[in-house]
């Protein structure tokens, strides 16, 4: 170092901007070489002295060898975030199977006719694949004629059920015509005013009148021959004559009376009884008429709904079966890319009902699959915010959010049976591209802010028990305090209680752990008092 100092003096002088020479007297140069070698001593004192100086702030910070890293507390806003790996999958997945029933008892199944290639990105209606449908298009047309029959027996029965209807309202209409007949006649006969049993009656109390009189004109007449032939007036003859018009005009009286008797006695009953039974057996023929009309409605009504329900049947099959032949050429349903669901799906292979072919997952909307641990299961909810990086792209990071978390654990790996972690599904919120399920992913979960708060790096914290301790620069000294920890994420832990904005703190704490203990080795347990002992013991407990 001296003679470095010599050198940078000599071309000082050498470099003197007056211009004088280096050519001195012998006296001159030693009085210059004394003044070079004050220079140089005073130069390696100072040097000492910082070494020195240098050697105690060592010694009190831990040993001579320590290099210590010093971090100043701030107040700010601090990040709880959750991260997580994962692998990514679509947010719509759609299983392509096939919905073709199997027909036929030659083979069990459908022959795949053509089929997309495997990995194919394929648009919403693009053919994925086209199955046979040779046998369910001859099922079809058999299906159709027997649709048509079914239809027009249905015709039939419906015509039969309307006419029987028609039928039923003509038949009643006519019994109960016939009710009001015969209780019209029945009221016709009874009218004591003009009714016709009272006709009757009167024409037979006319004729008894009629009669009446005739046998009194004839019996006048009687009288008046026999009176004339006892004058000579009159024959035998006529007497005779007379005699016999007026026992005829008697025995017409005699008759007329009798018939009265017989209309009033007999033929008015007789005519009421018969009139009256009219009426009832009219109104039983109502009855039974309504009887049979339901009888033969039901009947009708039952044929057309059994060719209702045929026809129903026959036109289900045959919806059925255009289905059928619809559904042997799968389209896509949405945007997505084509991949097998097993090794035996390919052109000429057969597939079963039911049987997965395709999986279609639509490649723009896609999510990450992970899983949280326990420990941090309360502060991942749904709906929260979240960063994720795909492993294949790590330039590029896209926005996403919680779309759920499991209710019911998974176990750890089989080697941590113990370990309990919960299926997480994090959706990416924006398009993306060139994205593949099954790649791996980074998720970064935006659990929570805490605002306004201060915080050191996790790694300037040292346990004890249940004490967290930190090593604070005191003046120059480095002293420990106790603190109280608030919420942590991967690189800093908030401090609630125990430091101060402005505070300095070691956050290489464990190169002072480790020179003490390397200390308490060379002094030895004999040389040291209890209290260094057990302070060493404490130290290496840290450790």
């Amino acid at each position: 170092m001296s003679t470095s100092l010599n050198e940078r003096t000599d071309r000082a002088h050498l470099d003197r901007p007056d211009g004088i020479s280096n050519d001195y007297p012998s006296g001159g140069r030693n009085a210059r070489n004394g003044q070079r070698t004050l220079v140089v001593v005073l130069l390696l004192f100072a040097i000492a002295c910082a070494i020195l100086l240098v050697w105690a702030l060592s010694s009190d910070l831990g040993g001579p060898d320590a290099t210590l890293i010093y971090y100043t507390v701030k107040r700010g806003d601090l990040p709880i975030d959750v991260a997580e790996s994962g692998n990514l999958q679509s947010q719509k997945t759609t299983k392509i199977r096939c919905q073709v029933e199997n027909v036929g008892h030659e083979r069990m199944g459908t022959q795949i006719l053509s089929i997309i290639e495997n990995g194919t990105d394929v648009e919403e209606g693009e053919l994925l694949v086209e199955l046979d449908s040779a046998m369910i298009q001859l099922r079809l047309d058999e299906q159709e004629l027997a649709t048509e029959r079914a239809r027009s027996d249905q015709v039939q029965k419906t015509a039969r059920w309307q006419n029987q209807q028609t039928q039923n309202e003509t038949t009643l209409a006519e019994a109960e015509l016939r009710v009001a007949l015969a209780q019209l006649a029945l009221e016709q006969y009874e009218d004591e005013e003009g009714g016709t049993f009272q006709i009757e009656l009167q024409n037979i109390d006319l004729q008894i009148q009629t009669a009446e009189a005739s046998r009194l004109i004839k019996a006048t007449d009687l009288k008046g021959i026999e009176m004339l032939r006892k004058l000579g007036y009159r024959s035998r003859g006529d007497l005779e004559q007379a005699r016999l018009s007026a026992l005829t005009a008697d025995g017409n009286v005699a008759r007329a009376v009798s018939s009265r008797k017989e209309l009033v006695d007999y033929t008015y009953r007789k005519s009421k009884m018969q009139l009256e039974g009219n009426v009832a057996s009219a109104k039983r023929s109502v009855e039974q008429v309504k009887r049979d009309n339901e009888a033969l409605l039901v009947q009708a009504q039952a044929a057309k709904t059994a060719a209702d329900r045929a026809l129903a049947k026959e036109e289900e099959k045959l919806a059925k079966y255009k289905e059928q032949l619809n559904r042997c050429q799968i389209l896509a349903p949405h945007d997505g890319m084509v991949t097998y669901s097993g090794r035996n799906v390919k052109e000429g292979e057969t597939v079963h009902q039911r049987q997965e072919m395709i999986t279609l997952p639509d490649l723009s909307v896609m999510q990450v699959k992970s899983s949280v641990h326990e420990s941090v299961l309360d502060m991942v909810k749904a709906g929260k915010s979240a960063t994720i990086t795909v492993d294949a792209f790590p330039d590029r990071q896209y926005k996403g959010s919680v779309k759920s978390v499991a209710v019911l654990a998974d176990h750890g790996d089989w080697h941590n049976r113990d370990v309990k972690v919960y299926t997480t599904i994090v959706t990416i919120d924006e398009p993306v591209e060139r994205l593949r399920p099954g790649m791996s992913a980074s998720v970064v979960i935006h659990a929570d802010r805490v605002k306004n708060v201060l915080s050191v790096p996790v790694q300037a914290v040292v346990q004890r028990g249940k004490e967290n301790r930190l090593y604070v620069d005191a003046q120059g000294q480095v002293e420990m305090r106790l603190v109280t920890l608030g919420k942590t994420n991967e690189k800093f832990v908030e401090i609630r209680e125990g430091l101060n904005e402005g505070d300095r703190v070691v956050i290489n704490p464990m190169s002072l752990i480790e020179e003490n203990q390397t200390s308490e080795r060379e002094i030895g347990p004999e040389e040291g008092s209890e209290e260094s002992s057990e302070e060493s013991s404490e130290e290496s407990s840290d450790t």
